[in-house]
């Protein structure tokens, strides 16, 4: 890879010589701007507007409007002195948890990569630090013509810079939500977390350009002198429905059917929302009159056989009472006397 940038990674009193690169590439498919009449490319040239000449790179230098249209002209030397620590130098200003980062502020990722046999040691000692405790480390830098914003931050055994937009660049948030009240209801809501948990989960390396494909696909096409059949793109179905909750039922069951995919793992923790407390407060359902004549008649049958245990127990002891009683009484009459015949 080639290097847009060359200076040094200064942490604390630690410079660290490093060259930087584009992490990423664009794979977008390009096209030219032809001459319908003759198939001739059609180029675009710097013309002076006072002069309507075409004018060469070597002959243009930047120039900064004003509102009242008073062009100040800024050469290559006027940028070259200004007072700037990050014109060759990534400034380490703060070490903060990743999570402090707005995502909106990410923009473009260039690889740091050292720039010498000497700055290796000192590049892997500020890699390991940010490992271990993993944080990422907020710059400052200079590349063409401003100073950017960049979060510092491990990537395999990379040190990776992405350059951030600064604060006041993001816009607001306001008028940006739908106006009004919007009720959802209790019911929607668990449609729609059942419908996030069985559309599962995927390898995000899975997942490609359709649409650069089936273009890479045209393009074959017709260089063979093929011309592919017309294909319509499929929206989604029923969009202006306004039955949220029988779209989110459908689309439940539509993603149990579709193959692939790693359906999430249930979550465990109790639900302590209005849905949870609505469902603990239902009564429980009524039985059919069929059904309680039957349990009634059930119940009479068991409290009889009871009733016949208990008493035929009950009967037991007392004619083994009965019968210990009469035997001795039995053998007392033996035991006495007989009196003597006058």
């Amino acid at each position: 890879m080639r290097s847009i940038w060359n200076g040094s990674l200064a942490f604390g009193l630690v410079s660290i010589p490093v060259k930087l690169m584009s992490a990423t590439e664009n794979r977008a498919v390009s096209f030219r701007q032809i001459h319908t009449a003759d198939g001739g490319r059609v180029r675009y040239r710097k013309v002076c507007e006072l002069e309507d000449e075409e004018v060469a790179a070597a002959d243009t230098v930047r120039g900064y409007e004003m509102p009242d249209g008073t062009v100040v002209t800024v050469t290559d030397e006027d940028l070259a002195s200004l007072p700037l620590r990050t014109t060759k130098t990534i400034e380490v200003v703060a070490v903060l948890p990743a999570d402090r980062i707005d995502p909106l502020q990410m923009d473009a990722a260039y690889y740091l990569a050292v720039n010498g046999a000497d700055a290796a040691k000192p590049y892997v000692l500020l890699r390991e630090a940010l490992r271990r405790t993993g944080n990422i480390a907020l710059t400052k830098f200079a590349l063409r013509g401003r100073e950017r914003l960049a979060m510092l931050r491990v990537v395999g055994e990379v040190l990776c810079l992405h350059a951030l937009l600064w604060p006041d660049e993001i816009r607001s948030t306001d008028h940006v939500a739908p106006e009004g009240r919007v009720t959802v209801k209790d019911a929607e809501l668990d449609l729609a977390d059942a419908l996030m948990d069985t559309l599962g989960e995927i390898d995000p390396d899975s997942v490609h350009d359709e649409y650069r494909t089936a273009l890479d696909e045209l393009i074959t096409a017709k260089l063979a002198g093929e011309l592919p059949e017309p294909s319509r793109p499929q929206g989604p179905a029923g969009a202006d429905v306004i039955d949220l909750a029988a779209i989110l039922e459908r689309s439940v069951e539509a993603a149990r059917k579709k193959p692939g995919g790693t359906p999430r793992k249930a979550s465990t923790k109790k639900s302590t929302g209005p849905a949870a407390k609505r469902t603990a407060k239902k009564a429980p359902k009524k039985t059919s009159k069929k059904t309680s004549k039957k349990a009634t008649k059930t119940a009479a049958k068991t409290a009889a056989k009871t009733a016949a245990k208990v008493k035929k127990g009950t009967a037991a002891k007392t004619g083994a009472k009965t019968g210990v009683a009469t035997g001795a009484a039995t053998v007392k009459k033996s035991a006495a006397p007989r009196k003597r015949s006058a």
